[in-house]
């Protein structure tokens, strides 16, 4: 039996994939969390084969969760499920070992075969999600920028960031000066969007 622990924030989304799965002879689901800040314990409680994780959760997203599975509890596959389909995406995932990136729009058989397989130790990706990471740049920001822009994104001034960070004001107004060059952005909301568009946030 492949056990699952599946990461949602949407409550229909969660019910209609419990249930879909609730088809499958050899897969259980043995937990269901909304909150990014629930995976790693449910993970770490369970000891899932593999873990069905959205992106965009409340929280810690999906992507820093596979990383802290990675780090914790190796054993555990993780699966990302998402609508996210952005090369960037794909590039954050593989770099936090994720074994499995398909889209939330694949057909319903696909995510059972991606979790048998996934649990067998291969890889699975969405193929054209594959060819199109081929062709993108990679994120031009340094972590610390990539923070840096993520609390702006939040909607954080450069003081709550440079609180928050442990910096100064000004290191932080420098990190974002950097950032909207870097980017080719014309201010810092330009920014964040180009950086969400290429999934580099």
């Amino acid at each position: 039996m492949i056990t699952v622990v599946l990461a949602e924030d949407m409550h229909m989304i969660r019910g209609a994939l419990v249930a879909l799965l609730g088809f499958e002879m050899d897969i259980d689901v043995a937990a269901e969390v909304d909150h990014g800040d629930d995976i790693l314990p449910a993970v770490l409680k369970h000891r899932p084969n593999v873990a069905v994780l959205d992106i965009d959760m409340p929280g810690t997203d999906g992507l820093t969760a596979a990383g802290l599975i990675h780090q914790k509890l190796p054993s555990c596959r993780t699966l990302i499920l998402t609508s996210l389909g952005r090369p960037g995406n794909l590039r954050r995932a593989l770099e936090a070992h994720v074994s499995g990136f398909i889209l939330k729009d694949a057909p319903p058989a696909r995510l059972a075969d991606a979790i048998r397989r996934v649990s067998l130790g291969e890889r699975v990706i969405d193929r054209q999600l594959a060819f199109a990471a081929w062709d993108t740049a990679s994120n031009p920001l340094t972590a610390r920028e990539t923070e840096v822009l993520k609390l702006a994104a939040e909607g954080a001034e450069a003081d709550e960031i440079a609180s928050r960070l442990f910096l100064s004001v000004g290191t932080v107004r420098n990190y974002l000066t950097t950032i909207v060059t870097k980017l080719g952005g014309r201010n810092r909301v330009d920014a964040v969007r180009i950086a969400r568009e290429q999934g580099w946030i």
